[in-house]
C-alpha cells in the first residue's frame, strides 16, 4: 500500500496562476520588437516552462541579458491585468491547509514574482515554504528545489506529490522521487501531460481533495 500523502508541491504558472496568456503577449511584444514575424504563438508555446535564461539563450544568446530585462520589464507591468486564477485555486488551497497538508510552491520564476501572483490570489497565507530561481542552482527538472522544499518540509519522497503542467514538473519530481499528478487544464494539453505518465491527472484542482481524501482528516 502506498505512503500516505502528507505535502503538496505546487509548480504555479500555468498550475495555479493562469499566466499563460501574459507570458505569451510577453514574448510576443519583446520577441516582436527585434524579430518581426519571425515569433507566432506556435513558437511561443514552448517557452512555457523552462527558465527565462534557457529560453532567451535559445533565442538570441548575445542579446539575451537585454531580452531577459525587457521581457521582465513588460511582464511586471502587465501582470495584473492579464493573470488570474484557475478556477477553485484559492479556496481549494484553502481547504487542504485546514486538512493539515504540508505545502510549498516550487517554481522556475523569481521569488518576487512568484509572491505578486500569490498576493493576486489572495494565498500568501497558505504555503509553508516558496522555492523559486532564487533559491536553488538547478532548476526542474533537475531535483535541487524539490528535495529542498521536502528538506524545508521535513517530509520524506514517499509522502510527497509534485503537481504542475508541464515536462519540468513532472520530470523533476520522478528524478526527486515522489508522485506527481499532471494537470489537464495545461497550455499544451491534456495528452501532452498524460504521454509524460504522471501518477495522477487532474481535470480540476478540487480533485485534489479527492486523490487525498482521509489521508490527513
Amino acid at each position: 500500500m502506498a505512503n500516505k500523502i502528507t505535502t503538496l508541491l505546487f509548480d504555479f504558472d500555468g498550475t495555479l496562476l493562469d499566466t499563460n496568456e501574459l507570458i505569451v503577449q510577453t514574448f510576443q511584444t519583446v520577441l516582436g520588437a527585434h524579430y518581426p514575424g519571425k515569433y507566432v504563438r506556435a513558437d511561443i508555446i514552448p517557452f512555457l516552462g523552462p527558465t527565462l535564461k534557457e529560453t532567451m539563450d535559445s533565442v538570441d544568446p548575445i542579446m539575451s541579458d537585454q531580452l531577459i530585462s525587457e521581457y521582465r520589464e513588460w511582464n511586471y507591468a502587465n501582470h495584473d491585468l492579464l493573470a488570474t486564477e484557475f478556477d477553485g485555486v484559492s479556496e481549494t488551497l484553502r481547504q487542504l491547509k485546514s486538512k493539515g497538508f504540508k505545502m510549498a510552491i516550487v517554481s522556475t520564476k523569481r521569488n518576487d514574482m512568484i509572491m505578486k501572483g500569490l498576493e493576486l490570489i489572495s494565498a500568501n497565507n497558505v504555503f509553508d515554504t516558496v522555492i523559486g530561481l532564487d533559491d536553488v542552482q538547478n532548476a526542474k527538472p533537475d531535483p535541487e528545489p524539490i528535495l529542498l522544499a521536502m528538506e524545508r518540509l521535513n517530509s520524506s519522497p514517499e509522502e510527497t506529490l509534485m503537481i504542475g503542467d508541464n515536462s519540468h514538473d513532472i520530470h523533476g519530481g520522478k528524478n526527486a522521487g515522489v508522485r506527481t499528478a499532471g494537470v489537464a487544464w495545461s497550455l499544451k494539453g491534456e495528452q501532452f501531460m498524460r504521454e509524460l505518465e504522471p501518477d495522477f491527472m487532474l481535470h480540476h484542482i478540487s480533485d485534489l481533495l479527492e486523490i487525498t481524501a482521509g489521508e490527513n482528516d
